[in-house]
């Protein structure tokens, strides 16, 4: 009975301690999923600002190119 004692308290510590590992992960998971959502808000924003800038860039060519040619 005591061996089987001890096997129950072992088998208990050890699926405390996956439970414990178990929330750790998840919670990790969590702020690298926030991370990366934010990764990739910042980068859909820079993709835009760099379009916007590509779009006034070629006006302001067209502009010079205009006005050369007069």
């Amino acid at each position: 009975i005591s061996r089987l004692e001890g096997q129950v308290l072992r088998y208990k510590t050890a699926a405390e301690n996956a439970e414990k590992v178990e929330d750790e992960l998840k919670a990790e998971k969590r702020k690298l999923q926030r991370e990366l959502r934010t990764a990739l808000d910042k980068i859909e924003e820079m993709e835009m600002t760099n379009s916007h800038l590509a779009k006034r860039l070629e006006k302001m060519k067209a502009n010079r190119t205009a006005l050369l040619a007069q």
